[in-house]
């Protein structure tokens, strides 16, 4: 063909024609100088990324893109490598000239062909399933089933004039390749004798064939990814588990991730060929598989195949069924071993844990620090709280509010109840436990004190986390994890002393982050001069758990102008409803009339829960108690309204009902 003879779409019809007769599963050094020929043949990106979509070790469109974009035009390959490559493989140039012509592949034909390409009409992919449409089943006979021991359901054999990079493949087995979904997708072909499997031309081979039959979402199933139908083969028979194809190494991952997506509940182990281990390891880590490698000492290549035809499917089954698996961060535990798990261990039975993050918490006034002062002393020296257990333990008290008073109240409660133990130690410094200097020294000072595993109490998070905004979640999480850092450090149980909000009834102020992340909690409450202490948060303990209290003050000397100094401890009172069984109950006179009376009052109230008392109890008014219960009295008129009130107050005293605000109920 002489020059002016030049045809630009039959030109790149031609350089289209060479490229797919050469191997996209070459080395990579081939493959992209593959690229830079059919870049200078005047092709473009679409022509190579469908060539190299179709190799076994496809590893992408990005990295197609990526390759492609780094390819000069004057790399310094021209067209003619893309034609020398590819009769260096077997292809048949069907326009070659007729003898004594020449062809020219000169920068001025490049750009005659660059210039028309868009208007080239690209070749149409193979219409695979017409194809697959117009195979016939497969037979055992087939001479690729034969040569590796394999089986035929599922595969036909093409007879038709198809050619693949310049090879006919008439009589090829045809090897199905379906998307996750079922959808059928490509296809590879594999000759009947020696020779090299062909993927369908213009088609990814990004799917699988499964040999044997997968459960629904894999209950109960092993799954082997191999490379190959041969291995498949293989593996299914040896362990009679489903195996699957991949269509080379490069796609084991993407077909890993795919099963595990749509089949949840299967085993998948990836079956390495031999000097693919460190591969299929990696996939296997990635992808939360298992995977087998080949018997030690194997030959390069060497596959699960090869083993079955030299030592039989009995050892391959042997292998088979000892799969690697990477050590996981996540152990599922049965029922028999979650039972025997130790139960949770107490620093304060019921109240407190020994490890983990808690908090006592109330509003202003309510007296909170000096319940945690009174049950620090507690642990410290190992003497039962309230009637809890407690097992001894050391206290680093960090008084970050009322540092001033906290030594009167140090000195009130010893007062009262004898030294503190010896391991006992108070922080009065400011800190920031957002701070990882200021942790670090905590810690360092802490252990160089000789605590370790005890109860690091902050009075109060406020103050050890000055500026933060405790409404806004990241500034509580920063909080929270900065907690968690020093309760990993020291271990044991960091207590932190809060408020509670605008509306105590909500709890803890703040983001409702910290409630979460707590492992136990202590609300401490105040109704005038009653005061109770409730555990609001206990895993595995009781949340019901509480006491009152009263703060008793005691005189602890005299200041410089002979004033007396005072401060407070606390002293557990007796909840009323614990007192009820000790209750003696009138059994005669004015009383026991009036009582009577009240219980028939209360069981017409529509009053429940009033000044305090317990939510859903019935109540009723003083005056109207009176009014309606003192006509049962027998005695002078005029006096039975004293009288009643007289009774009223001796059932009080008793401690069979209780008046509160004016309001009277039964305990």
């Amino acid at each position: 063909m002489a020059a002016r003879d030049f045809d630009p779409a039959r030109e790149l019809e031609r350089a289209r024609s060479a490229l797919f007769a050469l191997d996209p599963g070459a080395e990579r050094s081939e493959w992209v100088r593959a690229g830079m020929a059919t870049k200078a043949a005047g092709l473009d990106f679409e022509d190579w990324h469908n060539w190299s979509s179709t190799a076994g070790n496809f590893s992408g469109e990005a990295d197609c893109r990526s390759v492609w974009r780094s390819i000069r035009d004057d790399g310094g390959i021209g067209p003619g490598t893309l034609f020398a490559m590819a009769r260096a493989a077997g292809w048949r140039d069907d326009a070659a000239d007729n003898a004594g012509q020449t062809r020219q592949h000169g920068p001025q034909r490049t750009n005659d062909r660059r210039k028309h390409k868009r208007d080239t009409p690209k070749p149409s992919p193979l219409d695979v399933v017409a194809l697959w449409a117009s195979c016939a089943p497969a037979t055992s006979h087939h001479g690729y089933v034969v040569r590796k021991h394999g089986l035929p359901a599922g595969l036909r054999v093409y007879d038709g004039p198809l050619t693949i990079a310049c090879e006919p493949v008439a009589g090829y087995l045809v090897v199905p390749c379906y998307a996750i979904d079922g959808t059928l997708k490509s296809a590879q072909f594999i000759p009947p004798a020696e020779g090299k499997k062909l993927n369908a031309p213009g088609l990814s081979m990004d799917g699988l064939f499964v040999v044997g039959r997968i459960p629904h979402q894999g209950a109960g199933c092993t799954l082997f990814l191999c490379e190959g139908i041969g291995q498949a083969w293989s593996c299914h028979q040896a362990a009679n588990a489903p195996a699957v194809v991949c269509f080379g190494a490069a796609r084991m991952e993407a077909a890993s991730k795919a099963l595990a997506d749509r089949y949840p509940l299967a085993r998948r182990v990836l079956v390495a060929d031999a000097g693919k281990e460190s591969h299929c390891a990696r996939i296997a880590k990635d992808t939360a598989a298992a995977w087998v490698e080949m018997p030690e000492g194997s030959p390069a290549n060497f596959d699960a195949n090869d083993m079955h035809q030299r030592d039989g499917l009995d050892a391959l089954a042997a292998l088979l069924a000892n799969p690697k698996k990477h050590s996981q961060r996540f152990r599922l535990l049965a029922p028999s071993e979650l039972a025997a798990l130790p139960p949770v261990r107490w620093r304060v039975r019921g109240v407190l844990p020994e490890e983990g993050i808690a908090a006592l918490y109330g509003p202003s006034g309510s007296g909170k620090s000096f319940l945690a002062l009174d049950m620090l002393a507690a642990v410290a020296a190992g003497r039962p709280w309230f009637g809890c257990r407690v097992k001894a333990a050391p206290v680093l008290y960090v008084a970050l509010e009322g540092e001033a008073g906290i030594s009167q109240r140090v000195q009130a409660h010893q007062e009262k109840h004898g030294p503190l133990a010896g391991a006992f130690r108070f922080l009065l410094q400011p800190l920031d436990i957002r701070k990882a200097a200021d942790r670090a020294d905590l810690v360092s000072a802490a252990r160089a004190a000789g605590y370790s595993g005890g109860v690091l109490a902050l009075d109060t998070l406020n103050r050890a986390a000055p500026g933060a905004d405790e409404n806004d979640s990241a500034a509580m999480g920063e909080i929270i994890a900065a907690t968690k850092a020093l309760q990993a450090e020291l271990g044991g149980l960091v207590l932190l002393v809060h408020h509670t909000g605008k509306d105590a009834s909500k709890g803890l102020r703040g983001h409702s982050s910290l409630h979460a992340a707590l492992d136990a909690a202590i609300e401490v409450s105040r109704t005038d001069d009653r005061r109770e202490w409730t555990a609001a948060k206990s895993k595995d303990g009781n949340d019901d758990l509480g006491k009152p209290f009263r703060l008793e003050v005691v005189e602890i000397g005299a200041d410089e102008d002979g004033d007396e100094i005072t401060s407070c401890c606390v002293v557990p009172e007796e909840r009323a409803a614990d007192a009820v069984g000790r209750v003696k109950l009138p059994t005669g006179g004015n009383q026991r009339i009036i009582l009577d009376a009240l219980r028939d009052l209360l069981k017409e109230s529509r009053h429940f829960g009033e000044a305090g008392g317990p939510p859903g109890r019935p109540c009723v008014e003083l005056e109207e108690a009176i009014d309606k219960t003192r006509a049962r009295l027998a005695c002078d008129p005029d006096q039975k309204r004293y009288r009643a009130q007289l009774a009223i107050t001796g059932l009080v005293n008793r401690g069979c009902i209780v008046l509160r605000e004016g309001w009277l109920w039964l305990k």
